[in-house]
């Protein structure tokens, strides 16, 4: 697992404050106090468009709609971050579990967790990932993304 000392990522620096003014409420309380958005209530978990999603807090690249699949958790589901230097993972104690936290490495913000519980994907990986921590850019037709 990456720890946050081996990222190569520059971090984006920011007071709370900063982050509050940027941040919508409820952004602010997943992104930034890494708090959990309602499961089967949110933007992205059924939405399958083309395109990239990035963290809402900085614009970083973060993941394809290649990767997203249906995983019936409630929330976006991916099986790889797109560029894996983009997200750091930690163990997470919190809540009376251990779990694998996803964050962006470039600014540290909250995304999701990661679980090793998906045999139908190429990597049994299950990122899931709060939609209001990612912003949805659509693919131009005929371009890479």
């Amino acid at each position: 697992m990456r720890k946050e000392s081996e990222s190569m990522k520059q971090q984006i620096q920011r007071t709370e404050e900063e982050w509050r003014k940027l941040l919508s409420p409820e952004q602010y309380y997943v992104l930034r106090a890494k708090g959990t958005e309602r499961p089967f209530r949110n933007e992205f978990d059924d939405h399958f468009a083309e395109g990239l999603y990035s963290c809402a807090a900085c614009g970083e690249e973060l993941f394809s709609s290649e990767t997203k699949f249906q995983s019936g958790c409630g929330w976006p589901a991916f099986y790889a971050a797109k560029a894996g230097e983009n997200v750091n993972l930690f163990e997470d104690y919190s809540h009376g579990m251990t779990r694998t936290e996803v964050t962006c490495a470039s600014c540290g913000s909250h995304l999701g967790h990661v679980f090793d519980d998906a045999p139908s994907t190429p990597t049994g990986q299950r990122y899931c990932i709060n939609s209001v921590s990612l912003k949805f850019t659509p693919s131009q037709e005929g371009s890479a993304y």
